[in-house]
């Protein structure tokens, strides 16, 4: 691995930040949390202008055809936004799943649009009871001739109302099968979650007798297993780099502060407990993005080295945001409790995406397994 970032990237960074800093500043999220605006069209159109929908898609299919480090680097800096919205849910978990998983039809059919940004997507993936793996699912694809019939409850969906196209998971009669169901299929219900973090859109999809064609099975049926376990690889090592990026923004947040804040006749930064406090937190910050961008690269590598690597980097990412949220909290004081800060922003989302898609628990004791303890 060449730990050197190139020259596209540099740049990439850098307009990323400036898209991030002008289109989705602090007032911009603040307003999104309080219900005051929605994710819109338009802001999913200046996304996709920029190509960053297509930066995984190959170039036969209208994409960038670029690798996952490159893609690390624009979330790390979508997650000093927050930018909320669907672009990991469309861009990894659906997008993803459709090119290792597709057929040539099928990713004719929906790589191209999504690459530019007409289609978006998400993958039902969770279940009441069981929300971190499939050992105990229940949702159900009965055949029947030429067609499945889905039934069941998915929880935990991310930006379901958002998506054209949601990709299932479902036992069939020969294990574990992924589905491809289109916006607007008779007997699928979605239902909003009321949950903590307002950047984080979940919901509950309800299948009622969902009828599909067998030309919607995303690869063979009973082997969706490896494909699935790939696509939690990489959504982890996604939520991982919007983490880093989290972390870092509100390092910042408390190091502004501690220079502006005075008490005593001089800054609080210049208080040994405030330094010691800070440095602490960007070598955890920096460790945490060395880890994170090493799983990012290890996306490409052979599936051992992946699926640690993604489990190690959700396990430090989430310990390190949660962390730099509730020290940081301290630096700022009082006024780091009051609504019209925005510190509360990233706290709750420190705390969703940590769980999501496995918590720090689950992936530790997946590290263990991979590696035969």
């Amino acid at each position: 691995m060449d730990f050197a970032f190139s020259q596209e990237q540099d740049i990439l960074r850098d307009s990323a930040r400036r898209f991030v800093e002008k289109e989705c500043g602090v007032d911009y999220v603040k307003q999104f949390v309080d219900n005051k605006i929605t994710f819109t069209g338009e802001m999913w159109g200046k996304i996709s202008q920029l190509g960053w929908t297509g930066v995984l898609i190959p170039e036969q299919y209208g994409g960038l055809g670029l690798n996952f480090v490159d893609l690390a680097v624009i979330i790390e800096e979508m997650g000093r936004g927050p930018v909320p919205g669907p672009f990991i849910s469309s861009v990894v978990l659906a997008g993803e799943a459709i090119r290792l998983a597709g057929n040539p039809d099928q990713k004719d059919a929906y790589l191209p649009k999504m690459a530019v940004g007409e289609f978006k997507g998400t993958l039902a993936w969770a279940e009441p009871g069981d929300v971190n793996g499939l050992a105990n699912m229940t949702l159900t694809a009965k055949s029947a001739g030429e067609s499945f019939v889905l039934n069941g409850t998915k929880i935990l969906v991310p930006d379901a109302d958002q998506a054209d196209i949601i990709l299932c998971v479902a036992k069939t009669g020969k294990g574990t099968s992924l589905f491809l169901i289109e916006k607007g299929e008779p007997g699928v219900e979605i239902n909003s979650l009321s949950t903590l973090d307002r950047t984080t859109n979940l919901y509950e999809v309800v299948f009622n007798d969902v009828s599909v064609h067998r030309e919607a099975l995303l690869g063979e049926a009973g082997k969706a297993n490896p494909i699935l376990t790939q696509v939690l690889n990489r959504v982890n090592v996604a939520y991982s780099m919007d983490m880093v990026g989290g972390g870092k923004r509100v390092l910042d947040m408390g190091v502004e502060y501690a220079k502006t804040r005075v008490q005593f006749g001089q800054p609080i930064g210049s208080f040994q407990a405030i330094k010691h406090k800070c440095a602490a937190l960007l070598m955890k910050i920096e460790c945490s993005r060395s880890i994170a961008y090493y799983a990012a690269w290890a996306q490409e590598q052979d599936e051992r080295v992946a699926a640690v690597n993604a489990s190690i980097a959700k396990i430090f990412t989430s310990e390190m945001y949660r962390k730099a949220t509730k020290e940081v909290l301290q630096i700022l004081g009082g006024i780091g409790f009051s609504w019209e800060h925005e510190l509360h922003i990233y706290l709750k989302r420190a705390k969703c995406l940590g769980a999501l898609f496995g918590d720090a628990v689950f992936h530790r004791e997946r590290v263990a397994q991979e590696l035969g303890y």
